[in-house]
């Protein structure tokens, strides 16, 4: 990938173009839905000491909804865009290295066990860092001991294997799951913000990933000239390897805990903002991750108002709202 550089001017006014952004979907998050809240009604049950029907739909359902599904589409986007770089592959997304699979198939483990939400959570917590551990054992070579040009290709490689392995337990699964659980097990794996109660673990959890990455990103830029050139500039490439990897897993681990297995915005976000506005590192994370929350949350918002009551997947809204953004984006560019 060429590094093309951004001016902090400009950095500055795409950085708050999406944030109020961010802002406004936010807002119009907490008044459509099922039951529709006018503006001053959504201020007074947020601001005021109020017990009424609208703020409890608000504060029980709506803000953690909202948040969470920023959060997570944030960590997903900033994932993505750390792969990308850390990978050199502006094609590489949150799982490809397996970290989804290995959650989803915990994940799916519990629900046919009839397992609580919480219960649920946490399997999938847990199959995500045993995904993660695995990727550390079988390419530790690749990650820290390596000192070869090719370690991110084989690091990729053995990400694709993993979640091949992943895929084929997940269908193993869906094929023998009851009848009863088979449709839960569907739409989580097509992402699923409904049970949602605390955003506070994906919101922790971003703030850690962006107090991480960002100090890195001039190292980023450096190594996106290739790891020898890197080296040779004085970058400690197999620390700043092991550190976007553990970064980019906790946060997609984090991610798909939270909302299930939400496709194509760690891929779409970072590229699409890379493809407008260049590759530099120290405006492309923070960037990524607001425009990465901003799909989820619009994602979300049309899926539970286009036909409520009913709800409909997020992952699939979000694969159907980027790909003709990022098609059109891509041709723009190519003319």
């Amino acid at each position: 990938m060429q590094l093309k550089k951004i001016s902090v001017a400009r950095a500055l006014a795409l950085w708050t173009i999406l944030a109020a952004g961010a802002i406004l979907v936010f807002a119009t998050s907490l008044m459509l839905g099922s039951v529709h809240l006018p503006p001053m009604q959504v201020w007074h049950a947020l601001f005021a000491d109020d017990a009424s029907v609208a703020a409890q739909i608000i504060y029980t359902l709506r803000v953690p909804r909202a948040t969470a599904g920023f959060a997570s589409g944030a960590l997903l986007a900033l994932a993505g865009a750390l792969l990308q770089a850390l990978l050199r592959n502006p094609l590489a997304d949150p799982y490809v290295l397996g970290i989804s699979g290995g959650a989803a198939s915990f994940a799916l483990a519990a629900m046919m066990l009839s397992l609580s939400g919480a219960a649920i959570q946490s399997a999938s917590f847990i199959g995500a860092v045993i995904a993660i551990l695995l990727v550390l054992v079988v390419a530790r070579r690749e990650l820290w001991l390596s000192e070869s040009q090719h370690g991110s290709s084989r690091l990729l490689l053995t990400g694709v294997a993993l979640a091949a392995g992943w895929g084929a337990i997940i269908m193993l699964l869906l094929t023998i799951a009851p009848e009863r659980a088979l449709r839960g097990m569907v739409f989580w794996l097509a992402g699923d913000l409904n049970g949602v109660k605390h955003a506070l673990p994906a919101v922790m959890t971003l703030t850690i990933a962006l107090a991480l990455s960002l100090p890195v990103a001039p190292q980023l830029n450096v190594l996106l000239h290739g790891e020898t050139t890197a080296r040779a500039l004085g970058v400690a490439v197999t620390p700043l390897r092991l550190r976007l990897y553990l970064v980019a897993s906790l946060a997609t681990a984090v991610a798909v805990t939270t909302a299930g297995t939400i496709g194509f915005v760690g891929l779409v976000a970072p590229h699409l903002l890379r493809l407008a506005y260049g590759n530099d590192q120290r405006m492309l994370l923070p960037a990524a991750a607001l425009a990465g929350g901003i799909l989820v949350m619009a994602a979300d918002l049309a899926a539970r108002t286009l036909a409520a009551p009913a709800q409909w997947p997020v992952g699939a809204l979000t694969a159907l709202l980027g790909v003709p953004l990022f098609l059109w984006i891509l041709l723009k560019t190519r003319r």
